[in-house]
């Protein structure tokens, strides 16, 4: 353990000056990944401290204003005088680039943060940042706007606290967006309370009261038991162990279930390598190497010899490493290239596994008949690397026969179509443009691969033309790069069925070609739902919200809103503005419903300024509206534990016994109500027998709202009349020249590219709900039924 932590392990190499004009080169974009960014510089000095072994808590609140505060029980930042700068230690690490002490062994023998950019640049992209230290029981603080100091580092009293605790919030003016994601924290924090055996993680979201606490005295053996809980695992115990050898500290944990999909997951000073790297191999080459020898000395093994593909069916393993200087490949720390490692972990891992074959026979039993039950599938498996050839290295008896391939030679521009059905796959060939775009129609729905061994998803002739068309191969023989073409596109009908086979399709993908994914070489095509036909006008529609957009805007031309006591009439561009509010309205609307409010509800809730509530607190069965965040922000402090709550040892943390909803829309609200009542249509609508509105269409029928929104929905029933709507049931309903135009014309479709952002997480949905187990898939469905806003059925 590193006690003696001071400014003089500070060790200063450049300034800030290009961090606010360049944010991508430090933290990768400005988008909602490099808002988090900024979050996991904060979070991983602390798992630093924790590493090191001076830091036992982490906790993480997201505020309602936006701001998010990481404190720790570490060490806490150096604030005595920096000699060479003649500076306080922490002034010089949020306000110099690469000033750390992580650039020498004395204070961290390991650190996720190598770069040394970390909280540095997080003040610099910050609207303002406060740091407190709580060190030899005294309390500091400092605080900094847009990477500036905006005060001296000042004494604050004596305090029981230990550690550090950074208060940020990140700038408007560079980010797309500034909402944390609470799940994207818990997971990052759940994560790490996993890799960290002994360490607390807490998450608290004030914007609605919600609060997570993680603590995991199994570590990473607590890790495979989570992947793993709702799949069958095939022995008990499960493997693990942790060792270190030449500074390099390594800690495995697996365990084999009974489907046929690989996960292993990796990780290097705490940072997730998703792309792998030297521990991985050596990993894998131990894991053959020791099942092999095992299963030949017990004589469960005659002839056969079983391949890393056989041995790694089934498997959920961690690995984990912690070393000096890792070298990671590119800017995303994808990949560990420190080769030295790669020996410590297969040395260790068949010393161990060894034993512990020896000492569990019967899982020992059970992980080499798994493995021999997987070897029948290998001459399939290589069949499927026979078909994975570059594009011009085939003859066209190698394609399926199914296959309307392109004829440019340019990977880059070109495009396969995986289309449903042997119509809709009929009239895409006929539309497309056969320069660059390659047609492959599937009949029926492709095999569940989630549920199907590997040898009977390799004789399913729909996904061999898949596997065929691509040229990639898979699992092990999996090559991303011999990808013949650009882009892949998943093209299904837009009703339950074309969903179903567009998850399948996924699913597929995700399992047995997840580089592609990774690559962004997948996407959705976005068929359209309707077609609106008029005289000489025909256009079509991708959703029910665009349609209508269309249909307002036309009605103006056949309607008009009268007023029966002041005898007048609203048309034109009033009404045109009277139904787009009223369409608003009627939208944000459906938000407050999470609240059991109406829009009347909430607009009777107007204070004597007309001003809308902005927090609707739960408390004590009681609730409270308030209309700052001033007033939302006292209530909390009146009500929040005090801060030395922190310094206790017990597990738990503050208990809040309120649930916050912040009302999002209130100003959109406010705006369009404001609008509405200057035209004329006060809220909420009085209609009485004297005194009402009625909608004139077409300067004779008439029809009366009985409410606001009934001025919308009457007016759009009266306009449709004058339309001729067609939905589209499937993708075979349009002819060659409308799927064309709508649906595959680069400069007139819609793509959707897919991404994968959590792996662990896609892997545990995918299992419930394309798995064999019923009662994870019942349990899901039921805790997220209430989560679904639209559906078509």
């Amino acid at each position: 353990m590193k006690s003696n932590y001071t400014s003089e392990n500070i060790q200063i190499l450049e300034g800030l000056e290009a961090v606010r004009k360049r944010p991508a080169m430090y933290i990768g974009d400005t988008t909602v990944r490099g808002l988090h960014h900024l979050a996991w510089e904060v979070i991983d000095n602390s798992v630093d401290e924790a590493v090191a072994g001076v830091c036992d808590r982490i906790e993480v609140t997201i505020f309602p204003d936006g701001s998010l505060c990481v404190q720790d029980n570490g060490r806490g930042i150096p604030i005595d005088i920096h000699k060479q700068t003649n500076t306080p230690g922490l002034e010089i690490i949020m306000t110099k680039l690469h000033a750390g002490a992580k650039f020498d062994n004395n204070s961290y023998e390991v650190s996720a943060g190598l770069h040394g950019v970390g909280v540095s640049v997080v003040n610099a992209l910050s609207k303002w940042m406060e740091v407190e230290v709580y060190k030899d029981g005294m309390a500091y603080k400092q605080s900094f706007r847009r990477g500036e100091k905006t005060s001296e580092l000042e004494p604050l009293g004596t305090t029981e606290l230990r550690g550090t605790k950074i208060t940020f919030k990140p700038d408007p003016e560079i980010f797309e967006t500034t909402s944390f994601s609470f799940e994207t924290i818990a997971t990052k924090l759940k994560q790490l309370a996993f890799l960290n055996r002994g360490l607390t993680t807490i998450v608290v979201d004030l914007r609605n009261g919600e609060k997570r606490h993680y603590f995991y005295e199994g570590g990473i053996l607590s890790f495979v038991q989570e992947i793993n809980q709702d799949k069958k695992p095939i022995h008990a115990p499960p493997f693990y162990f942790c060792q270190k050898r030449n500074d390099i500290q390594v800690e495995i944990a697996f365990q084999y279930n009974e489907t046929y999909m690989e996960s292993i997951y990796t990780y290097a000073n705490n940072i997730h390598t998703h792309l792998g790297g030297f521990h991985l191999s050596g990993f894998k080459s131990a894991l053959t190497g020791s099942l092999n020898r095992y299963g030949k000395t017990q004589k469960l093994l005659k002839d056969t010899s079983l391949s890393g593909e056989d041995v790694r069916e089934g498997l959920v393993a961690v690995i984990s490493v912690r070393l000096p200087n890792p070298a990671f490949e590119g800017q995303t720390k994808g990949k560990l290239n420190n080769k030295e490692v790669q020996g410590v972990v297969e040395s260790l891992t068949n010393e161990h596994l060894s034993a512990f074959l020896e000492e569990n026979p019967t899982a020992a039993k059970a992980i080499i008949q798994k493995a021999l039950n997987a070897a029948k599938a290998r001459e399939a498996a290589r069949r499927a690397k026979d078909l994975a050839r570059r594009k011009n290295a085939l003859n066209s008896h190698s394609l399926p026969g199914k296959l309307a391939d392109c004829t440019s030679q340019n990977r880059e521009e070109t495009e396969l179509y995986i289309v449903e059905g042997e119509s809709a796959g009929g009239s895409a060939k006929q539309g497309r443009n056969r320069h660059f775009q390659a047609i492959l129609p599937l009949k029926g729905k492709i095999l569940n691969v989630e549920k199907a061994t590997p040898l009977r998803m390799l004789k399913h002739s729909e996904i061999q033309s898949i596997i065929t068309a691509l040229g990639t191969g898979i699992n092990d023989d999996f090559d991303p790069s011999k990808v013949r073409y650009g882009k892949i596109i998943i093209m299904t009908d837009a009703d339950v069925d074309g969903h179903h086979i567009r998850t399948l399709l996924l699913t597929f993908f995700f399992r047995y070609m997840p580089g592609l994914i990774e690559e962004g070489k997948v996407y959705i095509a976005n068929p359209p739902l309707y077609k609106v036909s008029r005289k000489n006008f025909e256009k079509y529609y991708h959703s029910d919200e665009e349609i209508q957009r269309d249909l307002l805007r036309e009605s103006i031309h056949y309607t008009k809103l009268f007023h029966t006591r002041d005898n007048t009439y609203l048309e034109g561009e009033k009404l045109q503005t009277i139904l787009n509010r009223i369409s608003n309205l009627k939208e944000l609307s459906q938000t407050l419903s999470a609240s059991q409010l109406t829009l009347e509800d909430y607009l009777a809730l107007r204070n004597e300024n007309g001003q809308l509530p902005l927090f609707q607190v739960f408390s004590n069965q009681e609730i409270t509206y308030f209309y700052t965040r001033e007033e939302l922000l006292r209530f909390i402090q009146d009500r929040s534990d005090d801060t030395a709550s922190f310094a206790k040892e017990e597990k738990s943390t503050r208990r809040f016994n309120y649930k916050i909803r912040e009302f999002h829309e209130a100003s959109e609200i406010q705006k369009n109500v404001h609008e509405l009542e200057q035209l004329g249509i006060s809220l909420p609508l009085q209609q009485t027998e004297d005194s009402h509105w009625k909608i004139v269409f077409q300067g004779k029928e008439s029809l009366v709202p009985q409410s606001l929104f009934e001025i919308l929905e009457l007016t759009l029933a009266l306009v449709q009349k004058s339309q001729q709507i067609q939905r589209f049931k499937g993708l075979g309903e349009m002819n060659p020249e409308q799927l064309w135009q709508t649906t595959m014309n680069p400069e007139t479709r819609t793509l959707y590219r897919v991404k994968m952002e959590d792996r662990i997480k896609l892997d545990e949905i995918f299992s419930i709900l394309m798995g064999n187990e019923v009662e994870p898939r019942r349990k899901f469905i039921e805790e997220h039924a209430l989560e679904v806003k639209k559906l078509d059925v």
